[in-house]
């Protein structure tokens, strides 16, 4: 839509997979509905661009647990084409770590997952860097890739939230993009963009939100933003919602961003996988021909990706670099084109990547997710009890959120 009506129905804030699973609900149902977008795009947190000839996913990229993901399903019904491939994360790394040491890290990382099983069963919460092996050599590696999974150092996550998330450990991508896909499906969905929502006015009978484009009226709200927004009141409600707020802020983002090369010329080394440094926390999880695109990507997280965030892109690249030639020789880093990083900690519209439990926190999750008085509704990833962090957690969390208002019209 070019315009903002002065009223509707449901009014969805936020056009990133859990508002568009929202609207796609609603619109089955028969409902009026708008999704209410500060960005000028769809897909909040999954985002697809074209790159060296094909696409690049800055966000979303791995269908996780995808023998259950309701997104499968969507990406299909929308004509898109589903890779059913293994990652080359999963598997042995090709260079950089001799397949008997790769066994033994695949171990310990086994170890410490059930480390954390078992230490969540007893109910008493606490930091997952306590279940940590103690002299371990792998003890930086297992710190970094915590930061890739949870984009947060293992002192800031709960064992019980870290153990309620649901893993079938079945990875696949979208050939398009899943930024694409995500954008595909709102295909046909109303949608006002640069419409960035400040206030929800929720004392009367109906809904009153405040935008940089004026105001809409509606019977319900669904809220559908990153916690960050909600906890430092970026977005604020009238009356004040203080638990929503605290849990929120019980519910921080990580940062997980990415760096991309385009591989130019002849390039003999193997696909697959490998780590810039095993030794520190400080290290890239790097993917060379992923899916059989000519690039090499690299992962990192925590805060080591905030400090590369805030040296900008020139000093990403500087450090990718030196680990890259540290690990394949400079051989390599010739024939590597720097293309972007992403830097989703900056984005004002995220704030992060994903979020995770602050110790002592889990049951916050719940306490975000609950409805208001039947006319405010709360959905994202960091509303999904199993599967936080995911685009397919937020979908599912969107749907239950319209189902919710359904049930209580």
């Amino acid at each position: 839509m070019s315009t903002l009506p002065s009223s509707i129905d449901v009014a969805i804030v936020g056009a990133g997979a859990a508002g568009i699973g929202a609207a796609t609900r609603l619109r089955q149902a028969g409902v009026s509905a708008l999704m209410i977008e500060a960005r000028d795009r769809v897909g909040g947190r999954a985002h697809t661009i074209p790159a060296a000839g094909d696409v690049i996913d800055l966000g979303c990229e791995w269908l996780h647990s995808a023998n259950k993901n309701v997104l499968v399903q969507v990406a299909e019904a929308h004509g898109f084409t589903v890779d059913r491939g293994t990652p080359g994360w999963s598997g042995p790394a090709s260079v950089g770590l001799p397949s008997r040491d790769h066994a033994e890290y695949r171990q310990a990382l086994s170890d410490f997952f059930d480390a954390v099983e078992e230490a969540a069963a007893t109910g008493r919460d606490r930091p997952a860097s306590e279940l940590l092996p103690k002299n371990s050599r792998w003890e930086m590696l297992l710190r970094a890739v915590a930061t890739y999974y949870s984009g947060t150092e293992l002192e800031h996550i709960s064992i019980i939230d870290f153990d309620n998330y649901e893993d079938t450990q079945i990875n696949w991508t979208v050939r398009e993009g899943y930024g694409a896909m995500i954008a595909g499906a709102a295909k046909g969905l109303p949608v006002v963009f640069d419409c960035a929502v400040s206030k929800i006015d929720h004392a009367g009978k109906s809904v009153k939100l405040e935008t940089q484009r004026g105001t809409i009226e509606a019977k319900a709200a669904i809220v559908c933003v990153p916690t960050p927004l909600i906890a430092d009141s970026t977005l604020r409600f009238d009356p004040a919602l203080p638990a929503k707020q605290a849990a929120a802020a019980g519910l921080p983002l990580g940062v997980a961003d990415k760096i991309f090369f385009e591989i130019e010329g002849d390039f003999s080394y193997p696909r697959g996988h490998f780590y810039g440094a095993t030794d520190r926390v400080e290290t890239f999880s790097f993917d060379m021909f992923p899916r059989g695109r000519k690039l090499l990507s690299g992962f990192y997280g925590g805060a080591f990706a905030v400090e590369l965030e805030k040296a900008g892109p020139a000093a990403a690249e500087a450090e990718a670099r030196r680990q890259i030639v540290a690990v394949l020789g400079a051989d390599a880093n010739r024939r590597l084109r720097f293309m972007r990083t992403t830097a989703w900690r900056s984005d004002p519209f995220a704030r992060g990547g994903y979020s995770s439990a602050l110790p002592g926190h889990v049951g916050d999750r719940q306490i975000l997710a609950a409805p208001v008085d039947g006319r405010l509704f709360f959905a994202g990833e960091a509303c999904s009890k199993i599967h936080f962090s995911t685009a397919h957690g937020a979908w599912e969390t969107g749907v239950k959120a319209a189902e919710d208002y359904l049930g209580a019209r």
